[in-house]
């Protein structure tokens, strides 16, 4: 995977037709904590983030989440796609996958689309599956299938 946009930029004698910031809007970006950084607070991106380190708060991204051996969420993660291979301490919401690794535990609700556990991952709350628009909100906040 690249770190760095291959694609030239306007204002810099490149011959793009598009300014750097329309560009990036749509796509996203990568976004990485890593190993021995802490955040307190919430996380947001419109790509992807991958967490190494620890993360203490709610972690959102648009694409996917990334969560790395040896990399802890206290909080919610919420996204498209998610890959965990961590500790995660909260509610995991993907609109598409969750992919729980042989090296992660997580501790609460997993609530996706389709989900992948392999051996040795660890869930200790409950799955709820179903297409998202058939996911619904009760009065509590807790999500059902309709």
């Amino acid at each position: 995977m690249a770190i760095f946009s291959q694609t030239p930029r306007t204002g810099r004698g490149g011959p793009t037709s598009k300014p750097m910031d329309e560009r990036r809007r749509g796509e996203g970006g990568l976004s990485i904590i890593g190993a021995g950084m802490t955040i307190i607070g919430d996380v947001e991106t419109d790509g992807v983030v991958k967490v190494e380190g620890r993360v203490k708060g709610s972690v959102r991204a648009s694409q996917q989440i990334l969560l790395a051996p040896g990399g802890t969420v206290e909080g919610n993660l919420e996204t498209k796609e998610a890959i965990i291979g961590g500790e995660v301490k909260g509610t995991v919401r993907a609109e598409d996958r969750v992919e729980v690794q042989a090296s992660s535990t997580i501790m609460g609700d997993i609530i996706t689309a389709r989900i992948a556990i392999l051996e040795g991952g660890q869930v200790n709350g409950e799955i709820k599956m179903g297409k998202p628009d058939a996911m619904s909100r009760e009065p509590s906040g807790v999500p059902r299938l309709a």
